[in-house]
């Protein structure tokens, strides 16, 4: 055979395969989902004195969010708009479930029908889309180990861990004997990891990545750890690790001891305020065990995804449902609109992505998260989404896609920018409060109602007045 035509016949088969290679879908990226519940930015990486060593070297594969914030801290509001894509007053959900009277409404499908969930946009794309845990709102504790809101639309396994900690309640210590799930409430247990809801949701997590693995399936694995939600129990192990006597804590502004404005205070129950300074710590310590007991947890399950060689493909993401209080401004858990309550930790390592082990600070909502995975993973969304996609700050996590991150909760609204928090409630002009989130992060001096930043009021004023529309 001449040169010449060997040379043809050698572009031909080039060319072919060239072909080939064009008609076969590119690989698909994995979605990883990790969420906790209740957890606020008390993590190492975000500088605070509690050990979550797995959680800070996700961060360092991917991009930290220092300015992530939550639509609504509270669980069933935030998760339902997180999954959906839409605001609350877009779903609807502004409270959540009751299950002693209709312990599936409010549900997002009363008002949002047709809506396409975040899973369910996988699942119908052709990626496996398995929830472990807690996505959807259900009650903790009482409801560990039952199904979750809209499992048959959104998923196509869902697995309902309930571990030891289920099965505890007569030991676990309660401000209000015999109330867990909205009580400050607590237990140093006994046993391993392994026996904890959570240690077998990791378990979970960890078959479910070994059979994609095996099948060369395409998924979206959602893991929904429970701590550190109330009760919080953890075994003792991760107790020891926080000393009470080295616990300090939160100081008091003039306005969180006179609580004003009132309707900023509402989430604030008479139980805690009757609390000790001894036993602050104690609930501080058992939140801080708890988080370092989650984190091991996600360590698990991280490691099984280097192991199985899956990193490589894998969006990972992980986050919280919203913040929670420990004891600053004289509140615990949630329910407010001040920073500890709207900020969210999260942490989005994405492969391909330019942005691996930095920070960024430009502003960021859960609300994003849906059209931020949709582009990642090259999946057009089927529906409006009120979020905007992140992807450009994993590039260039020095830029910025947005200008004002919004939280309500009851009958207030926040607007948080880069400098302020402005939030109003119901009650009008002297309900205001203003912060300036450079010089007074704590939030201690409300600037509202002085003279100098009255155009600064106006125009925030005018944002959220925008945003309720």
């Amino acid at each position: 055979m001449s040169f010449t035509r060997m040379a043809s016949l050698a572009a031909l088969i080039v060319a072919a395969a060239a072909s080939i290679s064009d008609a076969q879908p590119s690989r698909r990226l994995n979605v990883l989902f990790l969420i906790a519940d209740d957890l606020n930015n008390d993590l190492g990486t975000y500088g605070a004195p509690v050990r979550s060593p797995n959680i800070d070297t996700l961060a360092a594969r991917g991009v930290r969010f220092d300015r992530a914030y939550t639509q609504y801290p509270l669980c069933s509001p935030s998760r339902s708009s997180l999954l959906t894509g839409r605001r609350p007053n877009a779903t609807g959900v502004l409270t959540n479930p009751a299950p002693q009277k209709a312990p599936n409404s409010p549900h997002f499908r009363e008002k949002l029908p047709d809506t396409v969930t975040l899973p369910q946009l996988f699942r119908t794309s052709g990626w496996f889309a398995a929830r472990v845990g807690k996505l959807y709102h259900y009650g903790v504790p009482l409801q560990i180990g039952t199904g979750g809101l809209d499992d048959y639309l959104s998923w196509d396994l869902a697995i309902n861990p309930r571990g030891h900690d289920r099965e505890v309640h007569d030991r676990i210590f309660s401000l209000l004997p015999g109330q867990f799930g909205a009580t400050l409430s607590w237990l140093a247990d006994e046993g391993p990891d392994a026996e904890q809801t959570d240690g077998i949701a990791a378990a979970e997590a960890v078959r479910l990545l070994e059979r994609f693995k095996r099948n060369g399936e395409a998924f979206f694995l959602a893991v929904g750890f429970y701590r550190p939600h109330t009760p919080y129990v953890a075994p003792k192990r991760y107790f020891d690790m926080y000393p009470r006597d080295r616990i300090t804590l939160p100081q008091l502004s003039d306005a969180d001891r006179s609580r004003t404005p009132e309707a900023a205070y509402r989430s604030a129950f008479g139980e805690q305020d009757k609390m000790t300074d001894d036993r602050r710590r104690e609930a501080i310590q058992a939140y801080w065990a708890s988080t370092s007991f989650m984190d091991a947890q996600v360590g698990t399950v991280l490691s099984a995804l280097d192991r199985l060689g899956l990193s490589d493909n894998t969006i990972v993401v992980f986050t919280s449902d919203h913040g929670y209080h420990l004891g600053d401004h004289g509140l615990w858990q949630k329910m407010s609109a001040f920073e500890r309550s709207a900020r969210v930790p999260l942490i989005i390592a994405a492969p391909g992505t330019r942005g691996r082990g930095v920070a960024t600070r430009g502003l960021a909502e859960l609300v994003d998260l849906y059209p931020t995975l949709a582009e990642l993973a090259g999946v057009p969304p089927k529906i409006t989404l009120d979020g905007v996609s992140l992807v450009p700050l994993l590039n260039d996590p020095a830029g910025s896609v947005k200008d004002a991150a919004f939280t309500q909760v009851r009958n207030g609204y926040s607007v948080r920018t880069s400098r302020w928090r402005y939030i109003e409630w119901q009650e009008g002009a002297q309900g205001a409060q203003l912060y300036d989130m450079e010089k007074d992060p704590a939030e201690t001096t409300n600037l509202a109602q002085e003279a100098a930043h009255a155009a600064t009021v106006s125009e925030l004023k005018a944002r959220l007045a925008a945003y309720r529309r």
